[in-house]
């Protein structure tokens, strides 16, 4: 499920909210109940999982020798 950052155009206050694509965004800041507008945040960092990549993993093979 995606994280959408949000911030408040009232007081500042800034969080993340965990829900679908097809949810309805955010609309009301649970500090002060005024507006709040989505903002682009950092994203999540890409994890790689299992024995790792290599040079030799996708490479042609008459290319190793």
């Amino acid at each position: 499920m995606p994280t959408y950052d949000y911030v408040c155009e009232k007081c500042g206050y800034h969080f993340e909210q965990f829900h679908g694509i097809n949810a309805e965004k955010e609309k009301i800041c649970p500090e002060c109940g005024s507006k709040v507008r989505q903002v682009i945040g950092n994203g999540g960092g890409i994890i790689f999982k299992g024995k790792g990549f290599y040079t030799t993993d996708y490479a042609n093979k008459k290319s190793i020798s």
